[in-house]
């Protein structure tokens, strides 16, 4: 039976019964902020409980990382945890483990087979239909405070096959459908940076050459909302002049946070998800039952709160 469980916190997950060896996992890529801190809650938890892991990199290549799970399966790892690089990819990961009899672990991004994962496959992430919202309401609550009725902005996107830009750009729309924004927005445009900031501070620069007058700039990740600003500052912006937001709260984003830069992150348990799925992965591998889907709660960051962050990553 497929269940959800909303998980407040991880302390429960840092024990576990079952014993397992060899769980492979294949991250995304490693050259990522955000997934550099998500591999590393992944070896604590190893080193924590003892187990061996062995951690690859796929360079965002889909087939690499299919390698890579085909690989693990044939080398006789107990378990298998996977950050998809195309979510919309995943089917055919699902299929080689469940031939294998190999449990999968899916973690931060969602498969697009979520909802048919096999018995011995879970999901751990945070629900994105919180993510988009959260940031973009706070925004509105900012513009609304400076008086303004109307704003014009940028929206970045992450990745367009992977589903958490997918959601996180629908959430902004979601928010203004449903009227729970106390200014109108206006989107000026909207373009993938692929979650990346070098890319992002390109766009942000192409942008400001149109002169178009703007208000601010709702990014997916914090990367890409860095990388807008370090774009705003070269092209002379006064950053109290807009609102910036971003999702992840790195510790590069706390940073440009507290140097006044970025007015709204949205905090996602890197740590706590690693630390989660291959918890889950070695109960799994141990033939104990688990969650299919556990969601570790976003949380809001703004400048009021941003201190209690700045050692949780």
């Amino acid at each position: 039976m497929k269940k959800t469980l909303l998980a407040a916190g991880f302390a429960a997950l840092m024990t576990t019964t079952a014993m397992a060896d060899g769980i492979g996992v294949s991250m995304a890529k490693f050259d990522d902020n955000f997934l550099t801190v998500l591999r590393n809650g992944i070896q604590a938890q190893a080193d924590t409980a003892g187990l061996q892991v062995q951690i690859e990199d796929a360079q965002n290549d889909v087939a690499k990382q299919l390698d890579q799970i085909n690989n693990f399966i044939a080398s006789g790892v107990s378990a298998i945890v996977v950050n998809p690089v195309d979510t919309s990819a995943t089917q055919a990961m699902s299929d080689a483990a469940a031939a294998a009899n190999v449990p999968l672990v899916y973690v931060n991004r969602q498969p697009v087979n979520i909802d048919s994962l096999p018995d011995n496959q879970a999901f751990v992430a945070s629900n994105e239909a919180d993510s988009g919202t959260l940031e973009t309401i706070a925004l509105c609550d900012n513009w609304a405070a400076e008086g303004k009725t109307e704003v014009n902005v940028y929206v970045m996107q992450g990745e367009l096959s992977n589903q958490a830009a997918v959601q996180r750009t629908q959430d902004i729309y979601d928010v203004i459908e449903a009227g729970k924004c106390k200014v109108k927005i206006n989107v000026i445009d909207q373009q993938t940076a692929n979650w990346n900031r070098d890319e992002a501070q390109t766009l942000m620069t192409n942008w400001l050459s149109t002169g178009a007058a703007f208000d601010g700039v709702i990014a997916n990740n914090d990367e890409m909302a860095i990388g807008a600003i370090q774009a705003m500052k070269a092209g002379g912006i006064d950053m109290a002049t807009v609102q910036v937001g971003g999702v992840d709260a790195t510790q590069d984003a706390l940073a440009a946070m507290q140097a006044g830069e970025l007015d709204v992150t949205v905090f996602q348990n890197a740590a706590g998800q690693g630390a989660g799925a291959l918890d889950a992965a070695t109960k799994l591998a141990g033939g104990e039952a688990v969650e299919q889907k556990v969601w570790v709660p976003f949380e809001l960051v703004t400048p009021a709160n941003v201190a209690d962050y700045l050692a949780k990553n």
